[in-house]
This record gives structure tokens, sequence and C-alpha cells, in this order.
């Protein structure tokens, strides 16, 4: 491609800014904050969301937005999917149409219920639109540790040219053309880390952190298909493989704001304590929504929502998760 812009400099948007570097790119990436902007130029890394790890060398940061997309080949919006939207709206003005545009934001719009794609496809109609995806944490991406996405776009043409701009030995990108599941399965694994960190948290056990994944790998499916997509696509690293990395590991931030709610600690405090944005928290109350909204039973974002946001009591909310009634397992997707 040439040029990539990467907007938003948050952990995970510096890791795939070095991403795209490595794969022969021409970088910018678009910083809020001023102080990220000029460490990475002065070649000090970003402190403040990625510290202790270098940033590749020959990526320009800059806090100027229509400077950032001035000239770029295609665009990743790498910033917290609420405020997705409002970022969009100012970089309209700036992008030339036809360019591909990849949303690397993982959530669903509270109040809309919007997906991340059709997010982008109001606010900027004339792009081509991409979903990147699948099990990836920011600093392994940073490090060039070996990492698989799936990068999910309509058009086929475009999302194997994304592709190739983007991937390396290391960084692997597989392409499917589904970016409503692969959105779905971005968005809904963050509220699944919670509920996982909350019986891990209570020492409940290995096996019913597997059944909460497991049925919430169903419920997920059950969503992607009432919105469009194709409950398969699910099967990929943009659904389970994101889903098994999100809720099993300690260092996923929603897995982790789930173990300290299981411990006792309150959602202000934990919240208090971070600066990088956990996606699950807002999404729980959208997932939740949106189930509601398509007349699909979420059991366990419906739950993880009454904790978050309704002030229900973990254990009640547990015991009325477990007195769901059982039946065929699939039912509904295959």
């Amino acid at each position: 491609m040439g040029r990539i812009a990467v907007i938003g400099a948050g952990s995970f948007g510096t890791a795939m800014a070095c991403a795209a570097r490595r794969a022969g790119q021409e970088v910018v990436l678009w910083a809020r904050e001023a102080e990220v902007a000029e460490a990475i130029n002065a070649g000090r890394g970003n402190p403040v969301f990625l510290p202790d790890l270098p940033v590749e060398s020959g990526i320009a940061a800059t806090t100027d937005l229509a400077a950032a997309v001035q000239g770029a080949d295609g665009v990743l919006l790498v910033v917290p999917s609420q405020f997705l939207r409002a970022v969009a709206e100012r970089l309209r003005p700036s992008l030339r149409p036809g360019i591909p545009v990849v949303s690397c934001a993982k959530g669903i719009e509270r109040g809309s219920c919007a997906l991340m794609p059709e997010v982008v496809a109001e606010t900027l109609p004339e792009s081509p639109i991409a979903v990147l995806a699948g099990p990836s944490f920011a600093r392994e991406v940073a490090a060039g540790l070996p990492i698989g996405v799936t990068l999910a776009c309509a058009n086929r043409a475009v999302g194997e040219r994304l592709a190739r701009a983007l991937g390396t030995r290391t960084f692997r990108v597989y392409t499917i053309d589904d970016p409503i599941s692969a959105a779905i399965g971005g968005a809904v694994k963050n509220v699944l880390a919670i509920a996982c960190g909350i019986v891990a948290g209570r020492k409940l056990g290995a096996g019913a952190r597997a059944l909460l994944i497991t049925r919430g790998l169903y419920e997920m499916a059950l969503l992607a298909r009432a919105k469009g997509g194709n409950p398969a696509n699910l099967m990929g690293l943009a659904g389970i493989g994101d889903l098994v990395l999100t809720c099993t590991a300690s260092e996923s931030r929603n897995t982790s704001l789930g173990i300290a709610l299981g411990e006792g600690r309150k959602l202000a405090d934990i919240l208090a304590e971070r600066r990088a944005v956990t996606e699950g928290v807002a999404s729980a109350e959208s997932v939740a929504e949106l189930g509601r909204r398509l007349g699909i039973d979420l059991a366990i974002p419906a739950a993880v929502d009454r904790v978050l946001h309704h002030g229900a009591d973990i254990d009640a909310a547990m015991a009325e998760l477990l007195a769901h009634p059982t039946g065929p397992e699939l039912l509904g997707i295959v």
C-alpha cells in the first residue's frame, strides 16, 4: 500500500503501528496526547501506554488528525469503541474518498447498539470498511511475537490488499468476507472475559470457566446470525481464538477486572486505577441491550450487565445463570 495512518496511540494503536512498519509500510501515528507523540518522535517509545517496550524506528507521530491521514493509502482506527464515532466524524473532511478504513476497536456503541463497522459506514460512507480482530495482546504485537489475526472485509480484493500490507512472518493476517461476525466476536469476548474473571476471583474452578467460554461462544454465534453474519466464522481467530486468549489470560484487562470484582472489589475503585479503557464494561450494557432488541437470550452478557451497571449481587447473578434451562446444546445455530 505504501502509507498507513494509525489513528490512536494507545497500547494497541502503537502496537499496530509497529506491525505495519515491520511490514514495510510508511506509518504515521495519530496521538491525542502530545507527550506520547513527542516521546515516539524522540525515540523513547510510548512511556504512557506501552512502557518498557521499544517502538519500531521510522514511525512518525503527530497530534494533527488531518496531517495523519494526508496521503494515506489505508487507515487503521484504533480508538476506544465509545469514541470511534466522534473521531471518525472529525476524520471525514480530511480523508480521500475510496481509502479503506479498518476498525480495530472491539466494542458495541452505547445507545445505538451499533457495531463498529456500522459506525464507520455511517460516518465515513465513501470508504471501504474492514474489521481487524483476533487474539492479539498489544505488548506481544509490539514485541514482534507470533500473532494471528482476522481481517474481515466484504470486498475481498480490498481485504486481501490490506492483509498483504500488514502481514509478516510473525504477524499473520487471515481474511474473511464477514465484518459483522468479526465485530461481534471482538466485542462480546470482552464481556465474556469479565464473567470468566469473576469466576476465577470466586475460585469456582477451571470447569466453570470452560462452561462460560463455551456457552458464551454459542450466544456470540446466535447474535452473529441475527445480525446477518455467518456463525461459522466465529470458529476462527476472530471468535474462538480471541475468546480463549482473553478469557484465560490474567493480563487481559477484562479478565483482570472480573477477577477483582470476584474478589469483592468495587467497579469504580478498579476503574479509577486504570488509564487504559476496559472495553467490556461499556460493551456489557450494549451487548445485553442489543440482545433484547433482537429477541435473543444472551444470558451471560445480561448477567454481567446487571452486575456492572445495575447493582446486582454477584452470587445472585451466578445462581440465576446456573438456573437457566438446559436442553439441546446448539439449538439455533446448527
